[in-house]
Formats: structure tokens, sequence, C-alpha cells
């Protein structure tokens, strides 16, 4: 029984059904919250007590931990909408594609790497404010991994195959990862760890399944590039002629190759004789 099995059957019956709606609808509320803190022309920042300061967190404020998880998106009202419906969507069918716990220790693993690459960041400084665009990372990058070939209408109009969309999404943590500064590469590893708990032994296996294919094909076309028919009687080849269909005679002595020409119009090969024997004609088959 694998590790994820174990606490499942242990702590299974504590896991949060519909995490997704729960976290979608906090981040609503504060949303309209925010709308109507920016309607009545109070300044400020209204999320100012619900961001991950870790020095914050060290002064007690412990809830920090948990409710920067539900700061809204950064966004005009339609993309916030847009980027709600993309995270229900994909989060929920995670869920029952997964069950509640698995799902739910997918997301509890990456809001502690996040809270862990904030604490390691104090260590050199006043530390980062950790955010939670992971939850919409990481969920899509493992949708993206479990139904690649699911096509998503992009802006509305483009269709495209999601894989391709996790591709850019990859393609720029690569990037950051190279041109980037320690702390940002920290963030990228912290925001995409619990996607490698998850499917980094999917993705090595693939990689290596994919190294023995190459390897046998190569090793096919050089058995198979090795292997040249030629007629006796014109000569012709199978590398000069490679759609030619070159046979063997069964009534020729060793192995006798002849172009479809000659197949039926050749001096049968007869070893052992001291006389040598008239030119047949024959029907000859392959063997």
């Amino acid at each position: 029984m694998s590790l994820v099995n174990r606490l499942e059957k242990r702590f299974g019956r504590w896991a949060i059904p519909n995490l997704t709606v729960i976290i979608i609808g906090g981040q609503i509320v504060l949303y309209l919250a925010q709308m109507l803190h920016q309607g009545q022309g109070i300044g400020g920042d209204p999320f100012a007590n619900l961001y991950l300061i870790p020095a914050k967190v060290l002064s007690g404020e412990i809830w920090r931990l948990v409710s920067f998880a539900f700061v809204p998106p950064r966004a005009a009202l339609l993309w916030a909408i847009i980027t709600w419906m993309l995270f229900y969507f994909f989060g929920t069918t995670l869920e029952n594609h997964w069950g509640t716990f698995r799902y739910n220790l997918f997301l509890i693993i990456g809001l502690l790497a996040n809270i862990g690459a904030a604490f390691v960041t104090l260590a050199n400084g006043p530390g980062f404010i950790a955010e939670n665009g992971f939850l919409y990372g990481t969920v899509f990058l493992a949708f993206a991994r479990l139904f690649p070939n699911f096509v998503i209408n992009l802006f509305f109009i483009l269709p495209i195959q999601i894989k391709w969309l996790a591709l850019l999404a990859w393609l720029g943590y690569g990037y950051s990862l190279i041109q980037g500064d320690g702390m940002s590469r920290l963030l990228i590893v912290a925001s995409v760890f619990n996607y490698l708990l998850f499917f980094g032994r999917d993705h090595w296996r693939d990689i290596k399944n994919r190294y023995r294919r190459k390897s046998y094909q190569s090793q096919t076309r050089k058995a198979s590039g090795a292997l040249v028919h030629e007629c006796l009687v014109c000569g012709l080849d199978s590398e000069k002629a490679p759609k030619t269909l070159f046979r063997y005679c069964s009534k020729c002595e060793g192995q006798c190759c002849y172009c479809p020409e000659h197949i039926h119009d050749h001096e049968h090969v007869v070893t052992g004789k001291d006389e040598a024997s008239e030119p047949q004609l024959a029907n000859a088959e392959e063997t």
C-alpha cells in the first residue's frame, strides 16, 4: 500500500469536500468587499491583514497561514470571473478523478510549500509576501497532465489542446529558473512542488520509455539497413530500388535472390554436379 493510500485510510474522514468551491466562495466575498471598500473611497489595502507575511506570523498573526489562500485575484471583474470559472472546472474535475482526500492533499502540500518558501526567504531579510497563484498554476498543470487532449477555446475563439498551454507554462518556469534570482527560483520550485510529488515519477517513467523506444527503433533501422537484397541475374539491389519486391527461389540451392523480372526466368543454381544443367524456366516461390 502506498503512502497516500495509508494516509487516506487514516485521515480520509477529515477531508474537506468541495474545497475548490470554498476557496472560490471566500475569494468572491473578499472581492465584493474590496469593490465596496473602493466605492466608499476608503484608502489603504483591504487585504493587508490577510497576506502571508512571515514577520507578522511570527509576531502572533497566525491566521495569515490560511487567510492568504482566500485573497482574490488582482484583476478586473471579467477576468476574475474567468479565473474562478477555470479554477472551478479544473479543481472539481481533479477532485472527481482523484477523490476528495487526494485533492485536499495536493492543495495542502502546495500551500505548505509556499509557506515554507516564505519563511526561508525570511532568513535573508524581511521575507516576501506569499501569494496564492500556485492554487491556479498547479491545479492547471495537474489537469493538463491528466487530460492533455482536452480542448479549450482560447479567448473564447481559438480552440487549442490544453497540453500546449501547459507546455508554455513550463517554458515560462524554465526561463525564470535560468534567468531569475535565487528568490524567484525558490518560488517556482515551491509553486510546483506538489505537482512534482504527484507526477514526477510518471514523467521519469515516460522519459525512460521514450529512450528505450528510440533505442529499439535505432537498432531496428540498423538491422534492416544491413540486409540488402540483390538479383543474381541483373544485379539490381534493394538499395537502388527500395520499393522493388525481391523474392528467393525455392528450387535454387542456397539463398538465391531475384528481382520480379527474373524470379520466373532464370537458370536454377544447382551445386555438386559435374555437368552443367541446361537453363530452365522456373515458377519459384518465396521461402
